[in-house]
């Protein structure tokens, strides 16, 4: 079978095989036949020991690749490449690859590739890279066709001809600029070769096109994208001057990272490491996370201790715990992971906040008595006591209430100041819910049964 026809699981059992058995010109035959994607794929999904190995068997598209690897593989791959090599792979990159590229260096060797380059692809790079990384400029790629609006087609036509397979990939449409390069409108394709060859470009070219600015945010890019199905767009500055262009796999980027993003952040890692990073390094950096959450168990469990005469009064208590926090920590997480999309697609902030509250404490009420009835009948059955049953199911009506309220707060709270929800808000909500299921079980044990 080709190896462009195997799914990537077999494609990566074939090369550790070939690497384990020596057969490395095998496995540089098998690399050639690969987008710099999959090779890319393949990298990130070997040890430490072969992933080196097969690095060093990759060929001309070693930049591509290290464009499409995660940054934190592609900073370790980086260190083992002398600068000759780094010169030569960043060599004929497109603009906006080579400005993520970059990006990734050290000062050092950002300098050394920066001297590198003529002095219009420099001066372009250096326009990309003013730009802050998650804007729109810091996406955007500054190669472009542009036209004037008082040329005919039959002159684009022949305009585009003669840049042959230099016109950048992905383009839709050309974009329409006056003497002073400010943005007037959008010619597509399609306009451009169903025309009249003597039309001009004024007459045909879209002018209800709306430019993206400069200074968005690579979020409200992709979702402009979404809502307009497009495959790229213009990019200008605060005066209206055409600057670049962003494509439509740059903004898939873009929704790949901000979903990994989101749920590797709810286990307080990061979308960039490396699974086989060695084992102190990832340790070190999980230990901070595991510390806060260790201080947060602490503040439960300080707590429970302030009910430790309850408990040993009532051991049926001990038992059903964990039932009323974690079943407050599942409902709040539903709700926050909701809330936590919302912000993320600018759906959710404080204009609108209030009602995700009020439906997220109703759907929270609607389940809270559905699971409480529930409960405490199985409660009863079991411990053969009516006051337990009733007790872990008001507390767990409580609990289930607070969890639905605190999900939908607690994340639009973060990131009003400044702390991204996705990696912090399932350590606020668990305390919060941990701590109100078991004041309420054990307060209400505590009042009503002693």
């Amino acid at each position: 079978m080709p190896v462009h026809a195997m799914d990537e699981n077999s494609r990566l059992h074939q090369v550790q095989a070939m690497l384990e058995s020596g057969a490395l010109q095998r496995s540089g035959v098998l690399l050639n036949a690969l987008t710099a994607a999959e090779i890319a794929h393949l990298l990130e999904s070997l040890p430490l020991t072969e992933r080196e190995i097969l690095w060093g068997l990759v060929g001309d598209q070693d930049g591509e690749v290290l464009v499409h690897l995660s940054d934190e593989v592609s900073a370790d791959l980086i260190k083992k490449m002398d600068t000759a090599e780094l010169l030569a792979a960043a060599d004929g990159l497109d603009l906006d690859d080579l400005a993520d590229l970059i990006q990734t260096l050290p000062a050092t060797l950002t300098t050394q590739l920066l001297d590198s380059l003529d002095s219009q692809r420099r001066k372009r790079l250096e326009s990309v890279l003013s730009y802050p990384e998650d804007t729109a400029g810091g996406l955007m790629d500054v190669d472009t066709v542009t036209v004037r609006p008082e040329v005919s087609l039959d002159s684009v036509l022949r305009f585009l001809r003669t840049l042959g397979e230099r016109v950048p990939e992905n383009t839709d449409a050309l974009i329409v600029v006056n003497r002073e390069d400010h943005y007037l409108g959008m010619l597509p394709l399609s306009r451009l070769v169903a025309g009249k060859t003597s039309d001009i470009v004024a007459e045909v070219m879209r002018l209800d096109f709306k430019p993206i600015n400069v200074n968005l945010s690579d979020n409200e890019v992709a979702s402009r994208f979404e809502h307009h199905d497009l495959v790229s767009a213009p990019v200008v500055d605060d005066d209206g001057k055409l600057v670049g262009r962003i494509t439509v796999d740059d903004v898939v980027d873009v929704i790949r990272e901000e979903g990994e993003h989101q749920f590797m952040g709810q286990a307080g890692l990061s979308e960039d490491e490396d699974m086989f990073a060695p084992v102190m390094i990832s340790a070190r950096r999980r230990a901070l996370w595991l510390g806060v959450n260790l201080v947060t168990a602490f503040l439960a469990s300080w707590v429970i201790g302030n009910f430790q005469g309850t408990i040993e009064q009532i051991v049926a208590l001990a038992v059903l715990m964990p039932i009323v926090a974690g079943m407050g920590g599942v409902a709040g997480t539903q709700t926050m992971t909701l809330a936590i999309r919302g912000i993320a697609l600018g759906q959710l902030s404080s204009a609108n906040m209030r009602w995700l509250v009020i439906k997220e404490f109703g759907v929270g009420m609607v389940n809270s008595l559905i699971w409480a009835v529930i409960i405490a009948i199985i409660a009863g059955i079991w411990f053969h006591d009516i006051n337990i049953a009733w007790l872990i199911g008001v507390a767990m009506t409580i609990n289930l209430l607070s969890a639905a309220v605190g999900g939908a707060v607690i994340p639009l709270l973060l990131d009003r100041f400044g702390i991204d929800p996705a990696l912090a808000g399932g350590v606020f909500l668990t305390t919060v819910t941990d701590i109100i299921g078991f004041l309420a079980f054990l307060g209400l044990a505590t009042h009503f049964l002693l």
